[in-house]
């Protein structure tokens, strides 16, 4: 399946690419929960007087403070060595592998339910119980117990007809959802990723960037969480991968700003994609929100079809929470798709079914694990037999 939808012409990466004296991955994983604590401790508010006029374009910055295009080099770097996507085997491997826990949480339920047992009315309602206690919803728990009883009903049932029948549901509830992200139009095309913090949001942003930098894109990134140093170190590290132009600003500054310079930045240098991160404080709802309204004004003063797209990143771990997470950016407005992470760390994967069914936005990728390759694009079909522990 295409990672992307979109007719980004081959580049010279070289010509983009910056090089940045930037710690290792391993060095900025290792530190990110220390820096994180120190940045949040120091950190002071910004003065209102420097935010930007709510009714007009925000004026260009101080010279003291443009956006910083951190460490670039007076000559082109070399292209960024990017390996290749692994083969689609490998990919439905991570797949699997990354749904182990739900698929293992429910295949042991059903050979446990269903050993040498009758389906009767019972047995489906243990099942609906226990499909609903794996966050698939009621809704779905009750489509699969439907089938079943439709075409087993007082006849002897395994596992295999168990999970078959759970597949069939996932993926007809999923199908509607999938798409690929889609990249086609005018460029730069602006992509604003929202979620809570610890989603995995902004690692979600980098790894998208490497992929796009595999398809021939050239890419802007801005370091829109502007509250956690971390963050501004971790989408460093990733940009430097892609080979994309980096953005960032002082802690505390104003994050609508600086996803007005990069939209700037992008179309001043011909790039194709800008993709701008954001704060998550969920703990201060009705600020992030306005912040988020402010980004998207202050972007639409520059290109009235912009964003092109709002992402909103979900952490799988959470189960059926995600629900509320989802919530909470859906009613600032204008979220376009959906991205799923920590699948693997996790046996409430069927969440996802839960978000389609609720919100009925387009899913683009998942999250299976750590690595760029284990960002995948969101197949319906793959994810339900993953989930129920059939051969993908």
């Amino acid at each position: 399946m295409s990672w992307f939808r979109f007719g980004f012409g081959k580049k010279d990466a070289a010509k983009d690419a910056v090089k940045d004296e930037t710690p290792t991955p391993e060095a900025v994983e290792s530190e990110a929960v220390e820096s994180e604590a120190v940045e949040i401790e120091a950190l002071a508010e910004p003065d209102a007087a420097s935010e930007p006029a709510p009714q007009a374009a925000p004026a260009p910055e101080p010279a003291p403070q443009p956006a910083t295009e951190r460490a670039a080099e007076p000559e082109p770097a070399p292209a960024p060595d990017i390996p290749a996507e692994p083969a689609r085997k490998g990919l439905l491997a991570r797949l699997a592998a990354g749904l182990k826990k739900s698929s293992s949480r429910l295949s042991d339920s059903f050979t446990t339910l269903f050993s040498k047992r009758r389906l009767d009315d019972a047995a489906l309602e243990e099942l609906e119980e226990l499909l609903i206690a794996a966050d698939l919803g009621a809704a779905a728990a009750a489509r699969v117990t439907a089938r079943l009883a439709r075409d087993k009903f007082d006849k002897e049932v395994t596992g295999d007809d168990i999970r078959e029948a759970l597949a069939g549901v996932v993926a007809e509830t999923l199908t509607p959802c999938e798409q690929p992200l889609d990249m086609s139009g005018p460029a730069p095309r602006v992509v604003v990723f929202v979620g809570v913090n610890g989603s995995g949001k902004t690692t979600t942003l980098g790894k998208i960037a490497v992929k796009m930098a595999r398809e021939g894109a050239s890419v802007v990134t801005a370091a829109g969480d502007t509250f956690r140093a971390a963050a501004v170190e971790q989408l460093q590290v990733w940009s430097e991968r892609a080979g994309a132009r980096f953005l960032c600003r002082p802690i505390g500054s104003d994050a609508a700003g600086l996803a007005y310079d990069a939209v700037e930045t992008a179309r001043r240098e011909g790039a194709n994609a800008v993709l701008i991160d954001t704060a998550g404080r969920l703990q201060n709802k009705a600020e992030l929100m306005e912040e988020l309204r402010k980004i998207i004004r202050v972007i639409r003063k520059i290109d009235e079809s912009a964003p092109h797209h709002v992402i909103l990143v979900l952490d799988g771990t959470v189960g059926s929470n995600a629900l509320s997470q989802a919530e909470a950016f859906i009613e600032a407005g204008g979220v376009t798709g959906v991205i799923m992470t920590k699948l693997d760390g996790t046996a409430k994967g069927g969440a996802l079914v839960q978000v389609a069914e609720r919100y009925n936005l387009p899913i683009h990728f998942i999250g299976v694990g750590e690595g760029e390759a284990d960002l995948q694009a969101f197949s319906a079909r793959d994810f339900a037999r993953a989930l129920s522990g059939l051969e993908v």
